[in-house]
């Protein structure tokens, strides 16, 4: 719980505030970019929500922050949100909230099927969202980006005996998950579901791409604010920058209108779009920059 006497220096009084223990994860900005901004190397409260929709948009803040950095005069209050997680985007895909401090803050997503349902990466396991996903059919596949972001899958496949999918290169996270991708190659998982191996931020890395529409990038690629482009970046990349910018250069061959990221902006824009920006990174990529 976050602790006004802890309060960064740079709010601005008022109801909400932010504490000393953010990690910086972004997660309030995307959420609620009326109420928080970007010190430098975490958030604060640059403007009271004056408004009941400014007003939500910050207490669903509150509950996806990874770190219970938020806090607010009327605690009480964040029970009103609940229900708001997960957050339909569109066609079937959710974003969770509920970040995990176990993937530092990672974005996760669920996309509801009749074939069975989906989770991409892992939220933080609560029995909020545990209910809503029983209640929305369960979950058959947990899908994992890569290491950073398994967070707390295991818990999720033991209460709805999902099968988990990782990529041999990342099994000593997860080591007890059900499926294994091996190689570099792109796998059909399911129909209009395709692992595209994508090294570079790690070893392992996968994206998942949802019926030529939804591509979830984990830690590959995502939407920069202050650039209004696609990006990625070097200084978290972890394993190698030649293969990320290989691995991005493969992407460019698939057509699709979003990117669902675990860390950074999600975005939708036209497929052509995607791809003239993706051309445009990864030439940026090549020249060293990014």
């Amino acid at each position: 719980m976050a602790d006004r006497r802890r309060g960064v220096a740079e709010n601005l009084p008022g109801d909400f505030f932010v504490d000393e223990t953010c990690i910086d994860c972004d997660a309030c900005r995307q959420l609620a970019p009326a109420v928080f901004a970007d010190a430098g190397s975490y958030s604060f409260v640059h403007a009271q929500p004056e408004t009941p929709d400014a007003t939500r948009k910050a207490l669903q803040a509150l509950l996806a922050c990874p770190t219970g950095s938020i806090g607010t005069l009327h605690p009480d209050r964040a029970r009103e949100v609940r229900g708001d997680f997960p957050m339909h985007l569109e066609a079937g895909v959710y974003y969770c909230g509920y970040h995990s401090p176990k993937s530092f803050g990672g974005s996760s997503y669920f996309v509801v099927r009749p074939e069975g349902n989906w989770l991409i990466d892992s939220p933080k396991f609560l029995p909020p969202l545990v209910r809503r996903f029983a209640e929305m059919g369960g979950i058959a596949q947990i899908f994992l980006t890569h290491r950073d972001d398994v967070a707390e899958a295991g818990k999720y496949a033991a209460r709805f005996s999902s099968c988990r999918i990782i990529h041999r290169k990342e099994l000593a996270s997860q080591p007890g998950a059900e499926s294994v991708v091996d190689g570099f190659e792109p796998v059909l998982l399911a129909p209009g579901f395709l692992a595209i191996p994508t090294p570079g931020h790690t070893r392992g890395h996968m994206c998942l791409l949802v019926e030529n529409r939804f591509l979830f990038t984990g830690d590959h690629l995502w939407w920069s604010r202050t650039q209004q482009s696609l990006n990625a970046g070097r200084e978290v990349c972890w394993y190698s920058w030649d293969e990320q910018t290989r691995s991005m250069a493969t992407l460019a061959q698939y057509s699709f209108e979003w990117v669902l990221p675990g860390h950074g902006q999600r975005i939708r824009q036209a497929p052509e779009e995607m791809r003239r920006q993706i051309l445009q990174l990864i030439s940026l990529m090549r020249g060293g920059e990014s």
